[in-house]
């Protein structure tokens, strides 16, 4: 196990979309594929966009039985911040490096997970999908969500040896306010588009503070939304003509995007009553979907109970904060169930994994697909 999760850290996998002159995923596949060609998988590379390949490994069943898949993407983000960004040092039971938490850690057991299938020889297929690029914009998950078949699955994200069955989602907005270019010293030709958008930012705040203030999902409590990045102007002694505000707004189970659509479209008519020189637009640049499976699922009591006689305890039911590429599986039609080790420092200066909780996954993914595959 940490053998192979420190020889994934030591390869440089930095999602190009994120960091410019990052590797991506070309290496990283090339390895996971021959490993797990020598762990006798039926394995291929597939492209999900050129030069970002997933890697989808089988442990072919006997016949009968139904199939699982694992789920775990091969992309980082950047390593400025970092001291030894791929050392895969071990200190105690500590494996660090950048994606050891994030999730180069939970590919590896994974992957040991899925060779020990083969060798039981289950009836039903274990999959394991290595993915591209779910840093960004999970091109990867998407390409395997539409060719992939499977009964169940597992998106193997770090969630504390918790079992999360619900996360949130996002919806990236745009809105832009329209001025009157003027030179500075012509007040009466000019319309302040900067200043028209301020009265946006403080809606958005209000927005916020309703949200947060009333959680209503058991598991991730409410949404949110912040204003982003913002754009307009071009000098001192001239009244800008536009500003863009670029904003997110994370969504619960049951929230749409045309829910937020129409709670953006109310901050902006009440930024512009009373005001006939107000005006803005709205567009959405991209959204994913909230998550949540039913606890009673087949698949989330599977991994339940054997993560309890793993761990000697039950695990918590929990929800996560992060959007992952579970919601993707799931609206495909796939089962899917969050749950990965305990560790620290995604995206961040100093990032680490539990090893001794990669074993423990190894054995409770095992026994889920003896039990699921038969």
């Amino acid at each position: 196990m940490v053998e192979l999760a420190a020889r994934l850290v030591e390869i440089e996998s930095i999602n190009p979309d994120i960091v410019a002159g990052g590797s991506g995923e070309g290496a990283i596949a090339r390895f996971v594929a021959g490993w797990c060609e020598r762990a006798g998988l039926e394995t291929s590379l597939e492209e999900a966009a050129p030069g970002r390949p997933n890697v989808i490994a089988v442990a072919r069943g006997l016949g009968g039985g139904r199939s699982l898949m694992l789920n775990a993407h091969m992309d980082t983000v950047g390593v400025d911040v970092m001291a030894e960004p791929f050392s895969g040092r071990l200190e105690g039971r500590r494996l660090y490096g950048r994606g050891s938490y994030d999730m180069k850690g939970s590919l590896a057991a994974c992957m040991l997970a899925t060779a020990e299938a083969k060798r039981r020889g289950l009836s039903g297929d274990m999959i394991v999908a290595a993915v591209a690029d779910e840093e960004y914009a999970s091109i990867g998950t998407e390409a395997v969500a539409a060719g992939v078949l499977a009964d169940a699955a597992i998106v193997t994200e770090p969630t504390e040896m918790q079992l999360a069955v619900a996360h949130r989602g996002f919806v990236h907005l745009e809105i832009e306010t329209q001025g009157r270019a003027a030179h500075g010293s012509r007040p009466h030709l000019g319309i302040d588009a900067i200043a028209k958008m301020g009265r946006v930012l403080v809606g958005i705040e209000q927005l916020d503070g309703t949200l947060r203030s009333n959680p209503t999902h058991r598991h991730v409590g409410s949404g949110s939304v912040h204003a982003s990045l913002i754009d307009g102007g071009q000098d001192f002694s001239s009244y800008p003509a536009r500003c863009a505000l670029q904003a997110e707004r994370r969504t619960i189970p049951g929230e749409t995007v045309a829910l937020v659509e129409g709670e953006v479209a109310e901050i902006v008519t009440r930024a512009g009553a009373d005001d006939p020189d107000f005006s803005a637009r709205v567009r959405v640049l991209g959204s994913r979907e909230p998550f949540e499976v039913a606890e009673d699922e087949a698949i989330v009591r599977t991994v339940r109970r054997h993560a309890t006689t793993v761990l000697g305890a039950e695990p918590d039911i929990v929800g996560v904060s992060y959007w992952a590429d579970s919601a993707l599986l799931a609206a495909a039609g796939i089962p899917t169930v969050l749950f990965g080790p305990r560790g620290e420092g995604a995206h961040a200066e100093v990032e680490w994994v539990d090893v001794g909780d990669l074993e423990r996954c190894v054995e409770i993914y095992v026994a889920v697909a003896t039990e699921l595959c038969g």
